[in-house]
């Protein structure tokens, strides 16, 4: 037999999904995340559902250790070996403001100090002409303080290099062979575009979570191995498609947003199935909120993004994350109630998981409120203890001068307001209507919320997939092997040569069929897009317009197509255009993707037990009032069920709130749909 497997790494659970393709069945299973050991949380859940990991044929990972090597400063020390007389660029940085009116703004913290700069003579003007040879000396003088400084990695970004690497080549090669065992980064290949500030911050987050993205991926490679798995072991990307471990370790940068980005590829996927081109993917875990946007079957991506002020040169799937989640802390703070980011994780986890924890969490007043059932909770898996939870809830209602019920709502409502205003963040505030989409809710407290998001948004349907606390794994087994390719092309387009253009793009199509081969990808299994960035001229940012499968009869047709194009595109994000003014190009891209095969929901959805009749009957504290609640257990429902609100839909990985005057059914693929009642 053989399986499709595909684990996620949350903060507080690791997910891992298993798709049997001869019973066309997905099996669902979570682990505590180990913090220390993040590869034993992945096999600890693969342990749960697959007892011989030899039946294996392909295995995906969303992977968490580069992004928290940046998020928490514990990547490596880095020497950045940098232009001579422009070696200050990364410190420099931009001049704008990135919170305009906060009058206490400071400058993102680089992750390097100054003194761990090297200067290297040597210049290349930007056209690649050679204006001064590189200095040999300088970098065998590097390469003796990289030595003796003990340092593991390495950054080189000189300038241009994007035209012409000849120089970072050149380095690389004298650093390779005087320090074989050091960890190596080229901006010309973490980035391939023009912008040297960024080009060079790209290049030293890649080295800086270099070594750990390495380690891990040879160590979990290594316990798979052992354990007789010998599928290949691929990971996501934060552009929403997979590579190959051993290219993760060689671009570690394309994995720092691998964990979140499986929710948005099950996104699109959901969207295909169920004919909705336009969906907003909300993933609440134990941590962090996530949000992305699905519009017209597509996944909002963008070429670039800020991490905590600081710029990545890739492209991403457009993520909003905060630090909200079931173990958000709540707490008291300048005589108010205050609930997150901070998170009582997996261990101890909430007050109510009785390892420990004292203060309340999100999680704690849902089962106060009578949302949770104690004994049921991950399939029963785990006994919450009530008085645990209302203990911690007292105490802190006792200092705010509430009552428990009072807090635990009041939790609620807060960390509603919080989700809600980040959902605006990637909607409204882009002039996006959060009326005209449908919001599909997962992760392990996904459900629990999103009616009451609904609502406030605006939004009138709710989908819940199957197993919706591993849907982030299941969408990175849609995923397809993807690699991204970028040239600097700067042309006038009114004299733009289609000629020249299709020629680059031909080029970079080569190396991207071999790419995708050397991933494993059948030749008849691959395809590519091709995008051109471009802009009004005089303007700093670009919008990315793609391209037909095949060019215009004619060069001019060709030309107003892709100015109509840019001209929509423009209109849609900013709400006018100028056809009249001139436009540039600024960069080619092109996308390669490999199919790999996508398990998607098929409409023959059949419960083994069907039954429509509720488990039980609970009181269940709402903003309105306690009403008595009908509880269901999900792999119960038939299709074509109908459920009225209040009631509460059970199952292992999840827990659904459907409010008084709410109600539900399942559709064929097995999905719950919500009608949101409107506030």
């Amino acid at each position: 037999m053989k399986f499709r497997v595909a684990t996620d790494i949350g903060g507080t659970f690791t997910d891992v999904v298993v798709f049997d393709p001869d019973l066309g069945r997905y099996t669902t299973a979570k682990a505590p995340s180990r913090g220390n050991d993040l590869a034993g949380g992945v096999m600890d859940a693969l342990g749960l559902v697959v007892d011989d990991p030899s039946g294996v044929e392909s295995f995906v990972h969303g992977s968490t250790v580069g992004l928290n090597a940046f998020l928490q400063r514990r990547g490596e020390r880095v020497i950045l070996l940098a232009t001579r007389g422009a070696s200050d660029i990364y410190h420099v940085a931009r001049g704008n403001r990135l919170d305009m009116f906060n009058i206490r703004y400071r400058k993102p913290v680089p992750l390097i100090p100054r003194r761990d700069i090297i200067p290297v003579g040597g210049r290349l003007d930007c056209d690649g002409n050679e204006l001064a040879p590189l200095d040999h000396a300088d970098i065998h003088g590097a390469a003796e303080r990289i030595r003796s400084e003990k340092v593991r990695s390495v950054a080189v970004a000189f300038l241009f290099s994007y035209v012409d690497p000849s120089h970072e080549l050149a380095a690389a090669r004298i650093l390779a062979e005087l320090l074989p065992e050091v960890s190596v980064s080229l901006s010309h290949q973490v980035a391939t575009e023009w912008r040297e500030y960024e080009r060079t911050a790209s290049t030293v987050m890649d080295a800086y979570i270099a070594p750990s993205v390495s380690r891990y991926m040879a160590d979990l490679s290594t316990r798979l191995s052992d354990r007789g798995m010998e599928a290949p072991l691929r990971v996501m990307q934060s552009n929403g498609g997979v590579i190959s471990a051993r290219s993760a370790s060689e671009r570690p940068l394309q994995t720092l947003l691998s964990g979140p980005v499986g929710g948005a590829a099950g996104g699109v996927a959901l969207s295909e199935v169920l004919d909705r081109p336009n969906l907003i993917c909300i993933d609440l875990g134990g941590t962090s909120f996530d949000v992305s946007l699905i519009t017209a079957g597509h996944a909002d991506s963008s070429p670039s993004a800020l991490l905590e002020g600081l710029p990545v040169l890739m492209p991403v799937v457009d993520i909003h994350t905060i630090g909200a989640g079931g173990g958000s802390l709540a707490y008291q703070e300048a005589g108010g109630l205050r609930v997150g980011p901070e998170s009582a994780g997996a261990h101890p986890g909430p007050a109510c998981y009785g390892r420990g924890g004292t203060q309340p969490t999100v999680t704690d007043a849902n089962l106060y409120l009578g949302r949770i059932d104690p004994t049921y909770f991950l399939g029963g898996n785990l006994t919450l203890d009530v008085d645990a939870a209302r203990q911690a809830l007292e105490d802190l209602g006792h200092s705010l001068e509430l009552d428990g019920e009072k807090l635990a709502l009041g939790i609620i409502e807060v960390i509603n307001a919080k989700m809600s205003q980040a959902i605006r963040t990637l909607t409204v505030e882009r002039g996006i209507e959060p009326r005209e989409f449908s919001l599909v809710a997962f992760g392990g407290a996904g459900p629990m919320h999103a009616v009451a998001l609904a609502q406030e948004l605006g939004i009138a349907e709710v989908i819940v997939p199957p197993d919706p606390g591993g849907f982030s794994a299941w969408g990175m087994l849609q995923s397809a092997v993807r690699q991204d390719f970028s040239e600097a092309f700067f042309r006038d387009f009114a004299d733009l040569d289609t000629t020249d253009m299709e020629a680059r793009f031909a080029s970079l199509g080569e190396h991207a069929v071999s790419s995708l081969l050397g991933e494993g990808v059948g030749h008849d299994a691959i395809s590519l897009v091709r995008r051109l960035d471009m802009r009004y001229q005089g303007q700093e940012h670009t919008l990315t317009v793609t391209l037909p499968d095949g060019a215009s009869p004619s060069p001019n047709g060709h030309l107003a197509g892709l100015r109509r194009r840019f001209e929509d595109i423009y209109r849609a994000r900013y709400g006018h255009s100028n056809p009249d003014a001139s436009l540039e190009t600024v960069n080619l891209r092109l996308t390669a993707l490999g199919d790999v095969g996508r398990p998607l929901l098929q409409p023959n959805y059949r419960p083994g037990h069907p039954s429509d009749a509720p488990s039980k009957t609970t009181p269940v504290l709402f903003a309105t009032g306690s009403y008595p609640t009908a509880r269901f257990h999900r792999e119960y429902l038939m299709p074509g069920c109908a459920i009225a609100g209040p009631a509460i839909v059970e199952e292992a990985t999840a827990t659904t709130v459907i409010p008084p005057e709410g109600s539900a059914t399942i559709d064929e693929y097995g999905c719950l749909i919500i009608k949101a009642p409107p506030l």
